[in-house]
Protein backbone atom coordinates (compact mmCIF):
# COMPACT_ATOMS: atom_id res chain seq x y z
CA UNK A 1 0.00 0.00 0.00
CA UNK A 2 1.52 3.68 -0.62
CA UNK A 3 -0.02 6.81 -0.41
CA UNK A 4 -3.92 6.89 -1.54
CA UNK A 5 -4.46 8.46 -4.74
CA UNK A 6 -7.82 9.90 -3.39
CA UNK A 7 -5.95 12.70 -1.72
CA UNK A 8 -1.64 12.21 -1.95
CA UNK A 9 -1.30 15.89 0.28
CA UNK A 10 -3.55 14.49 2.80
CA UNK A 11 -2.32 11.52 3.92
CA UNK A 12 1.76 13.38 3.56
CA UNK A 13 0.50 16.38 5.60
CA UNK A 14 -1.17 13.72 8.21
CA UNK A 15 2.19 11.70 8.39
CA UNK A 16 4.50 14.02 8.77
CA UNK A 17 2.28 15.81 11.97
CA UNK A 18 2.37 12.39 13.68
CA UNK A 19 5.61 11.68 13.31
CA UNK A 20 6.63 15.07 14.32
CA UNK A 21 5.02 14.27 17.78
CA UNK A 22 7.33 13.78 20.51
CA UNK A 23 8.25 10.21 21.12
CA UNK A 24 6.88 9.42 17.80
CA UNK A 25 8.19 5.84 16.21
CA UNK A 26 8.69 7.20 13.11
CA UNK A 27 9.77 3.61 11.87
CA UNK A 28 6.25 2.00 13.05
CA UNK A 29 4.36 4.84 11.29
CA UNK A 30 6.18 4.61 7.68
CA UNK A 31 5.31 0.82 8.10
CA UNK A 32 1.22 1.91 9.44
CA UNK A 33 1.19 4.86 5.97
CA UNK A 34 2.80 1.96 3.86
CA UNK A 35 5.71 4.00 2.77
CA UNK A 36 9.37 3.24 2.65
CA UNK A 37 11.39 5.10 6.03
CA UNK A 38 13.29 6.39 3.28
CA UNK A 39 10.49 8.20 2.07
CA UNK A 40 9.32 9.02 5.15
CA UNK A 41 12.20 11.17 6.36
CA UNK A 42 12.36 12.39 3.12
CA UNK A 43 8.80 14.20 3.68
CA UNK A 44 9.69 15.30 7.14
CA UNK A 45 12.91 16.84 6.34
CA UNK A 46 10.87 18.35 3.77
CA UNK A 47 8.41 19.42 5.87
CA UNK A 48 10.97 20.90 8.42
CA UNK A 49 13.00 22.96 5.57
CA UNK A 50 9.90 24.22 5.02
CA UNK A 51 9.13 25.28 8.49
CA UNK A 52 5.49 23.68 8.70
CA UNK A 53 4.66 24.97 4.95
CA UNK A 54 2.42 22.61 3.23
CA UNK A 55 2.78 24.09 -0.47
CA UNK A 56 6.33 24.63 -0.39
CA UNK A 57 7.11 21.38 2.23
CA UNK A 58 4.71 18.49 0.53
CA UNK A 59 4.81 19.63 -3.16
CA UNK A 60 2.17 19.58 -5.27
CA UNK A 61 0.04 22.01 -3.92
CA UNK A 62 0.18 25.99 -4.03
CA UNK A 63 -1.01 28.04 -0.75
CA UNK A 64 -1.53 31.22 0.00
CA UNK A 65 1.12 33.26 1.82
CA UNK A 66 1.21 33.57 5.35
CA UNK A 67 0.07 36.43 6.60
CA UNK A 68 1.94 39.69 6.73
CA UNK A 69 1.94 42.05 10.22
CA UNK A 70 1.72 44.77 7.79
CA UNK A 71 -1.60 44.35 6.36
CA UNK A 72 -3.95 46.98 5.72
CA UNK A 73 -7.11 47.14 7.14
CA UNK A 74 -9.14 46.38 3.60
CA UNK A 75 -6.21 43.35 3.35
CA UNK A 76 -7.35 41.96 6.79
CA UNK A 77 -11.35 41.92 6.18
CA UNK A 78 -10.39 40.67 2.95
CA UNK A 79 -8.65 37.33 4.72
CA UNK A 80 -11.25 37.57 7.43
CA UNK A 81 -13.70 36.36 4.89
CA UNK A 82 -11.83 34.44 2.46
CA UNK A 83 -11.37 32.25 5.29
CA UNK A 84 -15.17 32.51 5.34
CA UNK A 85 -15.94 31.77 2.11
CA UNK A 86 -13.67 28.22 2.65
CA UNK A 87 -15.40 27.68 5.56
CA UNK A 88 -19.13 28.86 5.67
CA UNK A 89 -19.88 27.38 9.34
CA UNK A 90 -16.45 29.07 11.16
CA UNK A 91 -17.32 31.92 13.30
CA UNK A 92 -15.40 34.67 15.18
CA UNK A 93 -13.60 32.75 17.42
CA UNK A 94 -12.39 30.01 14.87
CA UNK A 95 -11.65 32.44 11.82
CA UNK A 96 -9.27 34.62 14.82
CA UNK A 97 -7.60 31.63 15.85
CA UNK A 98 -7.07 30.32 12.29
CA UNK A 99 -5.09 33.64 11.49
CA UNK A 100 -3.07 33.11 14.52
CA UNK A 101 -1.92 29.86 13.76
CA UNK A 102 -1.52 31.17 10.00
CA UNK A 103 1.14 34.05 11.50
CA UNK A 104 -1.03 37.09 11.42
CA UNK A 105 0.34 39.46 14.17
CA UNK A 106 -1.79 40.85 16.76
CA UNK A 107 -4.91 39.73 14.20
CA UNK A 108 -8.53 41.14 14.60
CA UNK A 109 -10.04 40.01 17.82
CA UNK A 110 -13.06 37.52 17.67
CA UNK A 111 -15.81 39.78 18.24
CA UNK A 112 -14.38 41.88 15.41
CA UNK A 113 -14.35 39.62 13.25
CA UNK A 114 -17.75 38.91 14.06
CA UNK A 115 -18.79 42.15 13.26
CA UNK A 116 -17.21 42.03 10.45
CA UNK A 117 -19.52 38.84 9.26
CA UNK A 118 -22.52 40.85 10.14
CA UNK A 119 -21.40 43.89 8.55
CA UNK A 120 -20.99 41.62 5.50
CA UNK A 121 -24.45 39.82 5.62
CA UNK A 122 -22.70 36.51 6.73
CA UNK A 123 -24.53 36.15 10.09
CA UNK A 124 -28.01 36.76 11.12
CA UNK A 125 -29.49 36.69 14.18
CA UNK A 126 -30.89 33.32 14.16
CA UNK A 127 -28.17 31.70 13.98
CA UNK A 128 -26.07 33.19 16.32
CA UNK A 129 -28.40 32.47 18.85
CA UNK A 130 -28.21 28.14 18.04
CA UNK A 131 -24.30 28.50 19.51
CA UNK A 132 -24.84 28.15 23.04
CA UNK A 133 -22.20 26.23 25.47
CA UNK A 134 -23.29 22.71 27.00
CA UNK A 135 -21.48 20.96 29.11
CA UNK A 136 -18.78 17.85 27.92
CA UNK A 137 -17.26 14.79 28.93
CA UNK A 138 -14.15 13.04 27.84
CA UNK A 139 -11.64 10.31 28.03
CA UNK A 140 -8.69 11.28 29.60
CA UNK A 141 -6.02 9.83 26.71
CA UNK A 142 -5.60 9.44 23.21
CA UNK A 143 -7.46 5.87 21.86
CA UNK A 144 -8.82 4.95 25.57
CA UNK A 145 -12.54 5.48 23.67
CA UNK A 146 -13.31 6.07 20.07
CA UNK A 147 -17.05 6.40 18.71
CA UNK A 148 -18.09 5.02 15.56
CA UNK A 149 -21.17 5.38 13.39
CA UNK A 150 -22.37 6.01 10.40
CA UNK A 151 -23.78 9.27 9.21
CA UNK A 152 -27.00 9.25 7.70
CA UNK A 153 -27.09 8.19 4.12
CA UNK A 154 -27.47 10.56 1.54
CA UNK A 155 -28.38 10.38 -2.32
CA UNK A 156 -25.83 10.20 -5.36
CA UNK A 157 -26.27 11.05 -8.51
CA UNK A 158 -25.82 7.29 -9.88
CA UNK A 159 -28.81 6.60 -8.45
CA UNK A 160 -27.27 4.61 -5.12
CA UNK A 161 -27.24 5.74 -1.34
CA UNK A 162 -23.77 7.09 0.31
CA UNK A 163 -23.71 5.78 3.73
CA UNK A 164 -20.39 7.84 5.46
CA UNK A 165 -18.57 5.89 8.30
CA UNK A 166 -17.10 8.00 10.62
CA UNK A 167 -14.94 7.05 13.81
CA UNK A 168 -13.32 9.48 16.35
CA UNK A 169 -11.13 9.62 19.11
CA UNK A 170 -12.95 10.32 21.99
CA UNK A 171 -10.38 12.58 23.99
CA UNK A 172 -8.78 14.68 21.41
CA UNK A 173 -11.59 14.57 18.68
CA UNK A 174 -9.31 13.38 15.99
CA UNK A 175 -10.82 11.77 13.04
CA UNK A 176 -9.81 8.64 12.10
CA UNK A 177 -12.04 7.71 9.39
CA UNK A 178 -14.50 9.63 6.95
CA UNK A 179 -15.64 6.39 4.48
CA UNK A 180 -17.78 6.78 1.78
CA UNK A 181 -19.59 3.78 1.87
CA UNK A 182 -22.50 2.08 -0.11
CA UNK A 183 -23.64 -0.14 2.35
CA UNK A 184 -23.61 -0.99 6.11
CA UNK A 185 -22.85 -4.51 5.71
CA UNK A 186 -20.66 -6.35 8.80
CA UNK A 187 -17.74 -6.97 5.74
CA UNK A 188 -17.52 -3.26 4.38
CA UNK A 189 -17.15 -1.90 8.22
CA UNK A 190 -14.52 -4.80 9.33
CA UNK A 191 -12.67 -4.19 5.86
CA UNK A 192 -12.29 -0.35 6.56
CA UNK A 193 -11.39 -1.26 10.98
CA UNK A 194 -8.74 -3.24 9.59
CA UNK A 195 -6.97 -0.37 7.17
CA UNK A 196 -7.68 1.85 10.28
CA UNK A 197 -5.97 -0.28 13.07
CA UNK A 198 -3.10 -0.55 10.88
CA UNK A 199 -2.52 2.65 10.75
CA UNK A 200 -3.31 4.42 13.74
CA UNK A 201 -3.41 1.02 16.23
CA UNK A 202 -6.02 -0.42 18.70
CA UNK A 203 -8.14 1.62 20.64
CA UNK A 204 -8.86 0.39 24.79
CA UNK A 205 -13.05 0.66 23.51
CA UNK A 206 -15.19 1.09 20.98
CA UNK A 207 -18.67 3.20 21.66
CA UNK A 208 -21.33 2.40 19.23
CA UNK A 209 -24.86 2.41 19.14
CA UNK A 210 -27.59 -0.68 19.04
CA UNK A 211 -28.13 -0.76 15.01
CA UNK A 212 -26.89 -2.46 12.47
CA UNK A 213 -24.13 -3.92 12.25
CA UNK A 214 -22.76 -3.45 16.23
CA UNK A 215 -26.17 -4.47 18.10
CA UNK A 216 -29.04 -6.00 18.53
CA UNK A 217 -32.45 -6.29 20.54
CA UNK A 218 -31.73 -9.47 22.17
CA UNK A 219 -32.49 -9.72 25.51
CA UNK A 220 -30.00 -12.32 25.99
CA UNK A 221 -26.65 -10.38 24.26
CA UNK A 222 -26.34 -7.01 22.51
CA UNK A 223 -23.74 -8.75 20.41
CA UNK A 224 -23.15 -9.14 16.74
CA UNK A 225 -20.44 -10.84 14.47
CA UNK A 226 -18.87 -7.62 14.36
CA UNK A 227 -18.71 -6.68 18.12
CA UNK A 228 -17.30 -10.11 18.47
CA UNK A 229 -14.71 -9.73 16.23
CA UNK A 230 -13.43 -6.36 17.68
CA UNK A 231 -13.78 -8.46 21.19
CA UNK A 232 -11.56 -10.78 20.31
CA UNK A 233 -8.58 -7.86 18.97
CA UNK A 234 -9.06 -7.09 22.87
CA UNK A 235 -11.22 -4.18 22.19
CA UNK A 236 -14.16 -3.44 24.57
CA UNK A 237 -17.48 -2.43 23.07
CA UNK A 238 -19.48 -0.53 24.78
CA UNK A 239 -23.26 -0.24 23.51
CA UNK A 240 -24.97 2.93 24.16
CA UNK A 241 -28.26 3.59 25.72
CA UNK A 242 -31.29 3.51 23.67
CA UNK A 243 -33.14 6.49 22.79
CA UNK A 244 -30.29 8.01 24.48
CA UNK A 245 -28.52 10.07 21.40
CA UNK A 246 -26.33 12.44 23.97
CA UNK A 247 -24.28 9.66 24.71
CA UNK A 248 -23.13 9.94 21.08
CA UNK A 249 -23.03 14.11 21.34
CA UNK A 250 -19.69 14.39 19.69
CA UNK A 251 -20.16 12.15 16.69
CA UNK A 252 -23.88 13.87 16.48
CA UNK A 253 -22.18 17.32 16.44
CA UNK A 254 -19.40 15.78 14.03
CA UNK A 255 -22.01 14.88 11.54
CA UNK A 256 -23.30 17.91 11.68
CA UNK A 257 -20.34 19.60 11.14
CA UNK A 258 -19.38 17.22 8.47
CA UNK A 259 -22.78 17.67 6.73
CA UNK A 260 -22.77 21.90 6.99
CA UNK A 261 -19.00 21.97 5.33
CA UNK A 262 -18.95 19.17 3.05
CA UNK A 263 -22.42 17.45 2.10
CA UNK A 264 -25.32 19.73 1.59
CA UNK A 265 -25.86 21.14 -1.42
CA UNK A 266 -23.16 19.52 -3.23
CA UNK A 267 -24.15 16.76 -5.70
CA UNK A 268 -21.29 13.62 -6.06
CA UNK A 269 -21.57 11.29 -8.74
CA UNK A 270 -20.30 8.29 -6.73
CA UNK A 271 -18.83 6.77 -3.77
CA UNK A 272 -14.93 8.01 -4.87
CA UNK A 273 -16.08 11.00 -5.57
CA UNK A 274 -17.34 11.85 -2.32
CA UNK A 275 -14.08 10.08 -0.88
CA UNK A 276 -12.42 12.73 -2.45
CA UNK A 277 -14.10 15.63 -0.76
CA UNK A 278 -14.09 13.83 2.29
CA UNK A 279 -10.28 13.17 2.52
CA UNK A 280 -8.96 16.75 2.17
CA UNK A 281 -11.48 17.80 4.82
CA UNK A 282 -10.54 15.84 7.47
CA UNK A 283 -7.54 17.21 7.27
CA UNK A 284 -8.71 20.33 7.80
CA UNK A 285 -11.19 19.27 10.69
CA UNK A 286 -7.87 17.35 12.36
CA UNK A 287 -5.24 20.41 11.55
CA UNK A 288 -6.88 23.78 10.62
CA UNK A 289 -10.42 23.88 11.95
CA UNK A 290 -10.27 25.81 15.55
CA UNK A 291 -12.42 23.29 18.27
CA UNK A 292 -14.54 25.24 20.35
CA UNK A 293 -14.35 21.93 22.89
CA UNK A 294 -10.63 22.15 22.89
CA UNK A 295 -9.82 25.74 23.52
CA UNK A 296 -10.12 26.51 20.11
CA UNK A 297 -6.43 23.99 19.07
CA UNK A 298 -7.06 21.58 16.51
CA UNK A 299 -7.25 17.71 17.50
CA UNK A 300 -3.71 17.32 15.73
CA UNK A 301 -2.50 19.00 18.63
CA UNK A 302 -4.02 16.15 21.10
CA UNK A 303 -3.53 13.30 19.37
CA UNK A 304 -0.98 10.79 18.66
CA UNK A 305 -1.61 6.63 17.71
CA UNK A 306 -2.05 4.01 19.56
CA UNK A 307 1.11 1.71 20.93
CA UNK A 308 -1.75 -0.88 20.26
CA UNK A 309 -0.62 -3.16 17.60
CA UNK A 310 -3.37 -4.80 15.48
CA UNK A 311 -3.33 -8.38 14.77
CA UNK A 312 -5.28 -10.13 12.68
CA UNK A 313 -4.70 -13.97 13.95
CA UNK A 314 -5.63 -13.95 17.57
CA UNK A 315 -5.12 -17.57 19.63
CA UNK A 316 -7.06 -19.13 21.84
CA UNK A 317 -7.82 -16.53 24.95
CA UNK A 318 -6.81 -18.57 27.71
CA UNK A 319 -9.37 -18.63 31.43
CA UNK A 320 -7.67 -19.12 34.36
CA UNK A 321 -9.07 -21.43 37.16
CA UNK A 322 -11.95 -19.73 38.16
CA UNK A 323 -13.70 -19.88 35.14
CA UNK A 324 -16.22 -22.83 34.17
CA UNK A 325 -15.21 -22.97 30.08
CA UNK A 326 -18.12 -23.71 28.02
CA UNK A 327 -18.36 -23.81 24.59
CA UNK A 328 -21.17 -22.78 22.43
CA UNK A 329 -22.54 -25.09 19.46
CA UNK A 330 -22.85 -23.49 15.94
CA UNK A 331 -26.19 -21.50 16.35
CA UNK A 332 -24.96 -20.02 20.08
CA UNK A 333 -26.45 -22.55 22.56
CA UNK A 334 -24.46 -24.12 25.08
CA UNK A 335 -25.19 -26.90 28.34
CA UNK A 336 -24.08 -25.34 31.71
CA UNK A 337 -24.50 -27.91 34.78
CA UNK A 338 -27.18 -30.01 32.66
CA UNK A 339 -29.32 -27.09 31.23
CA UNK A 340 -29.30 -25.83 27.51
CA UNK A 341 -28.86 -21.78 26.80
CA UNK A 342 -29.22 -19.73 23.83
CA UNK A 343 -26.92 -17.00 24.18
CA UNK A 344 -26.24 -15.84 21.07
CA UNK A 345 -25.59 -16.62 17.22
CA UNK A 346 -23.24 -13.97 17.00
CA UNK A 347 -21.27 -15.87 19.65
CA UNK A 348 -21.74 -19.14 17.84
CA UNK A 349 -18.74 -21.83 18.11
CA UNK A 350 -17.21 -19.87 20.86
CA UNK A 351 -15.78 -20.62 24.11
CA UNK A 352 -17.19 -18.78 27.24
CA UNK A 353 -16.24 -18.22 30.86
CA UNK A 354 -18.24 -18.49 33.58
CA UNK A 355 -17.19 -17.34 37.04
CA UNK A 356 -19.39 -17.25 40.14
CA UNK A 357 -20.42 -14.51 42.21
CA UNK A 358 -21.24 -14.07 45.76
CA UNK A 359 -24.65 -15.11 45.35
CA UNK A 360 -25.21 -19.23 44.51
CA UNK A 361 -26.10 -20.06 41.44
CA UNK A 362 -25.37 -16.85 39.64
CA UNK A 363 -22.13 -16.90 37.19
CA UNK A 364 -21.28 -13.86 35.47
CA UNK A 365 -20.56 -14.89 31.91
CA UNK A 366 -17.55 -13.63 30.42
CA UNK A 367 -15.69 -13.67 26.51
CA UNK A 368 -12.21 -13.09 26.49
CA UNK A 369 -11.63 -10.92 29.32
CA UNK A 370 -15.23 -9.13 29.25
CA UNK A 371 -18.53 -9.76 31.32
CA UNK A 372 -21.02 -10.00 28.45
CA UNK A 373 -24.02 -11.23 30.65
CA UNK A 374 -25.51 -13.11 33.47
CA UNK A 375 -27.09 -16.36 34.22
CA UNK A 376 -29.22 -17.03 37.23
CA UNK A 377 -29.97 -20.69 37.70
CA UNK A 378 -32.43 -20.61 39.97
CA UNK A 379 -34.51 -18.86 37.57
CA UNK A 380 -33.01 -20.08 34.60
CA UNK A 381 -32.64 -16.40 33.18
CA UNK A 382 -29.77 -15.30 31.20
CA UNK A 383 -29.36 -11.75 30.35
CA UNK A 384 -26.78 -9.48 28.58
CA UNK A 385 -24.96 -7.39 30.17
CA UNK A 386 -26.15 -4.16 29.68
CA UNK A 387 -29.21 -4.58 31.61
CA UNK A 388 -26.95 -5.20 34.76
CA UNK A 389 -26.27 -1.90 34.55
Amino acid sequence: MSWKESDRMSERFEFVKLASLEGANVSLLCERFGISRKTGYKWIRRWRESNGDVGSGLADRSRRPRCSPARTDASIERDVLSIRTAHPSWGGRKIHKRLERLGMESPPSPSTITAILHRNGLISPEESAKHKAYSRWERSTPNELWQMDFKGEFPMTNGRKCYPLTILDDHSRYSLCIQACENQRRVTVRDQLREIFGRYGVPQAFYVDNGTPWGTSSRTSRHTKLSVWLLRQDIEVIHGKPYYPQGRGKLERFHRTLNCEVIQERDFADAASAQVAFDPWRTIYNYERPHEALSLQVPGDFYRPSDRIFRECVGLYDYDNRFAVRKTNPVGQLSFHGKRYKVSEALSSSRLGFAPTTSDGVWEIYYCRFVIGRLDERTGQLVRKEALD
